[in-house]
């Protein structure tokens, strides 16, 4: 296993931006605001041509991209599948996107795709597999890729190894950089019971070259509390403080704002990326 011989591209500067949804595209593309970037999901733009297209391609030439894939499924057994790989390629090769990102999840199985990020077991079989399956996309993007971590919401009973070690041996072995969610971590905190804190002292710093930060809701299921990662709604006050902690730890970093349900007006994210922008401004005076 290692890393693509093909040269990395620059990554993004520093900065906040937000998602691309389609409510705020032709906003964008007529009023061009000031954001940072932006990051579509690819299978979005998998289509041959059309409206879709048009957008991006004007979007692209005012902003910096990236993608954010949904479909890759980096943690099927089944390994990955070649025609999607290729779609992403050729897109890849289209928009010249700065990051190209997925998950560490699985949505295939038997040749179906599943409307869901699946959890993995974290074993030294899934991880494996995992970096098997990066090395294959690294190798039909001709780029390295960045590989987030999941929102949980249960344990495995067979989970040996902690998961910021697991993105830090399959980054080690692939080459692959980390993208961390922010309020993944504070999900997965609070319905699994860890410090989320603690978990941020033992990512590889160095390995992270982006952010993600989002809102999340608040359920009851079986007579307790569980935080559902839906990015529908802002960013909660004690996720802007892990980031902060997150900014204090590996320096300013790209950071991106989700927002995928009840997706408010385009003020709304932007407002969100200011504040963003605004933790990175005290992180680069803190550091300088």
């Amino acid at each position: 296993m290692g890393s693509p011989d093909a040269p990395f591209p620059p990554i993004l500067p520093p900065v906040a931006g937000i998602g691309l949804r389609a409510p705020h595209v032709l906003e964008i593309i007529e009023h061009r605001p000031a954001i940072g970037w932006l990051e579509a999901h690819p299978e979005n733009y998998m289509g041959d041509g059309g409206p879709p297209h048009v957008q991006l391609n004007a979007i692209r030439q005012e902003y910096d991209l990236s993608f954010h894939a949904v479909g890759l499924s980096l943690g099927s057994a089944e390994g990955i599948d070649a025609r999607h790989v290729r779609r992403l390629r050729d897109l890849a090769h289209r928009y010249e996107p700065t990051l190209v990102s997925d998950h560490l999840s699985w949505s295939v199985a038997g040749g179906v795709y599943l409307n869901d990020l699946l959890p993995l077991p974290l074993t030294e079989e899934a991880l494996n597999i995992v970096c098997a399956n990066v090395d294959a996309v690294q190798s039909a993007l001709g780029r390295r890729i960045l590989v987030e971590n999941p929102s949980t919401y249960i344990a495995f009973q067979h989970s040996p190894i902690p998961e910021p070690e697991f993105l830090s041996e399959l980054s080690q072995r692939t080459g692959c950089g980390l993208l961390l969610d922010v309020n993944n971590i504070y999900v997965s905190a609070m319905n699994l019971g860890f410090d989320p804190r603690h978990y941020l002292m033992a990512v590889p710093g160095e390995r992270v070259e982006e952010i993600h930060l989002a809102g999340h809701a608040l359920s009851r299921r079986d007579g307790r509390e569980v935080r559902i990662d839906d990015h529908g709604s802002p960013v909660c006050d004690a996720v802007w403080r892990l980031y902060a902690e997150a900014l204090w730890r590996f320096g300013p970093r790209p950071t991106l704002v989700e927002w995928d349900t009840d997706v408010p007006p385009l003020a709304t994210l932007l407002a969100e990326a200011e504040m963003a922008d605004r933790y990175l401004q005290t992180c680069r005076e803190e550091t300088s």
